[in-house]
């Protein structure tokens, strides 16, 4: 969830209420790349406070089996009482991560900085009309305490705006999705996609996670654990993309590093690999490296 480039995996990003301690402590055995602990709509409004108060003393007692986890806190709107209670807590807490939600424009960005009193690191929620509008200038944004790290499509909230109609296609929301994964490549940010609310469905599940990937998301939202297995095994390099990839930089190693006849672009399979294609397979390596996903050895049997 940061500006540079990392080896750390950010594929699941898995919702815990912080109003249920049965939640709470089921969360430390989840295989989720990053928790989400939320105390924006996963709580009723009546239990707001309780929650809040549940999962700071959570915090505390769970030190030692947070410590090596990725986690967030999502805290309620700029626009409600509770965000002030909630933001007074995340910094009292230590928490690095805040999923700042119904983030529209760069004013709900300055109502979170001007509460900083710690570098922390925003994962801004696009749920509107608006959000798409202003989506360069939030995506942008930054102060020397709050950064950006990753930009979120909260697609229920975006049709509720919009009047959109859900479809099992997605195509209606094709283009919004397309245009949040460009600003976030455009600052530097992760990109995360839409929750599966068909949560029992597999299969969906599994199409709609190869869908974000190929549109180039790095990670997806889940609201159940079953959800984890399948998003974290999809977004995530196939062995016939890292095949191509370790191919691709074993030809260009050999084409650069020739000394009587160096190259810049050589033939592979019939299609003609330059620079661009080594920058994607150098990419592809990366992730599956840090997926720990095995690469093949290709000197022997790499056809140019």
């Amino acid at each position: 969830m940061q500006r540079v480039a990392s080896s750390v995996l950010h594929r699941s990003y898995l919702y815990v209420p912080a109003s249920s301690s049965r939640m709470l402590q089921k969360s430390l055995t989840a295989p989720a790349d990053v928790l989400i602990y939320d105390l924006e709509d996963s709580v009723a409004p009546n239990a707001k406070n309780d929650a809040r108060s549940r999962l700071a003393q959570f915090l505390e007692d769970n030190k030692g089996d947070l410590a090596p986890k990725q986690f967030a806190v999502r805290i309620n709107d700029t626009e409600t009482s509770f965000f002030k209670p909630d933001i007074d807590f995340t910094f009292k807490s230590g928490i690095k991560t805040i999923v700042l939600p119904k983030v529209h424009s760069e004013e709900n960005l300055r109502r979170l900085a001007c509460h900083a009193s710690r570098p922390t690191s925003v994962i801004a929620s696009i749920e509107s009309a608006r959000a798409m509008y202003n989506l360069g200038a939030i995506a942008k944004w930054k102060t020397p305490k709050i950064s950006i790290g990753a930009l979120l499509f909260a697609a229920e909230d975006y049709c509720a705006d919009t009047s959109i109609i859900r479809t099992p296609s997605r195509l209606e929301l094709l283009y919004t999705r397309s245009q949040i994964v460009i600003a976030a490549k455009a600052f530097g940010l992760e990109a995360i996609d839409m929750v599966c609310v068909n949560y029992k469905d597999d299969s969906y599940l599994k199409e709609e996670c190869e869908d974000g990937r190929r549109l180039g998301f790095t990670g997806k939202q889940a609201i159940h654990p079953s959800q984890i297995e399948t998003i974290n095994h999809t977004f995530v390099p196939t062995p016939k993309e890292i095949d191509r990839a370790a191919r691709i930089l074993h030809a260009m190693t050999l084409a650069h590093s020739s000394e009587a006849d160096a190259k810049g672009a050589v033939g592979l399979d019939g299609e003609m690999i330059d620079a661009p294609m080594l920058k994607q397979a150098e990419s592809t390596i990366s992730a599956a490296k840090a997926a720990g996903l095995e690469i093949p050895d290709v000197r022997e049997n790499s056809q140019t």
